[in-house]
């Protein structure tokens, strides 16, 4: 090999991005997150966590967390992390369930008085301002045609992160916008589903966050808690930190060259 050639392999060696310093040498991490405080969540789904001694986001609505109330108290002092999930759920208005509340109808300020709404709720009844946010049905935009405004901005103001739904692929913690993470959906996923996508995050040393509904066994959007004690004690055992989104994403925010600002 010529002096030129051991000149460009160096190059190309040195060029090659660093893993991404995950603490205690992780390998990669990931988030289990659940939407809209369905009663699964608090009957079937926090028990099982408690047990196993795993924390979890959920990002809450107030229609469904108010029903439940003290169950939701104990679920945030049990240490999983109270999140924020708008106070009416907006999506587009293709959904029956939200003809009356469709994103295409809405505009900047109303999505704004929304999220500060439920913001202020959360405040008054947890003690606590959620730093994590996630998109219902996954959507970032208000208004229709010509008219359509991103409120990714409004997240960004407000919260450390924003999660979306049914996203593909991991988030690579070196450039990942935070305050639009992708979300990967987790309901009705069988455990070797689950690993899959553990393992191609593990292949690259990033962020997978799981998204799902109701906890239990079998049924519409239900996360199969046998499914995902087994994907718990797989990430165990290949040194995957399961932690909050908050706590993953503050950690995220502070270890990276390129951040933008946390929320205030």
């Amino acid at each position: 090999m010529t002096r030129r050639s051991l000149l460009l392999t160096s190059i190309a060696i040195t060029a090659q991005p660093s893993p991404f310093p995950w603490p205690n040498n992780r390998k990669a991490a990931l988030s289990l997150s659940f939407d809209d405080a369905r009663h699964s969540q608090v009957d079937t789904g926090i028990p099982f966590l408690n047990k196993i001694q795993v924390k979890a986001t959920f990002y809450l609505l107030s229609s469904n967390y108010t029903k439940r109330l003290e169950a939701w108290k104990a679920a945030h002092a049990a240490g999983h992390e109270i999140a924020h999930h708008t106070k009416t759920h907006p999506c587009t208005g293709n959904y029956a369930f939200a003809k009356n509340k469709a994103l295409e109808d809405y505009t900047l300020t109303k999505m704004a008085e929304d999220l500060d709404t439920a913001t202020d709720e959360i405040v008054t009844t947890f003690g606590v301002k959620p730093t994590s946010f996630a998109y219902p049905c996954g959507q970032k935009f208000v208004g229709r045609g010509a008219n359509t405004q991103s409120y990714v901005p409004l997240i960004a103001k407000r919260f450390l992160t924003g999660r979306g739904y049914l996203d593909e692929a991991a988030n690579d913690p070196a450039i990942c916008d935070l305050s639009a993470l992708m979300g990967t959906g987790l309901d009705n996923l069988t455990f070797p589903q689950m690993k899959a996508l553990l393992d191609a995050a593990l292949k690259d040393g990033r962020w997978l966050i799981f998204a799902g509904h109701e906890m239990g066994a079998i049924g519409n959007q239900t996360t199969n808690l046998e499914a995902l004690a087994e994907l718990i004690a797989y990430a165990k055992t290949n040194n995957v930190w399961l932690d909050t989104v908050a706590n993953i994403g503050q950690f995220v925010h502070n270890n990276r060259k390129s951040t933008a600002p946390a929320a205030q």
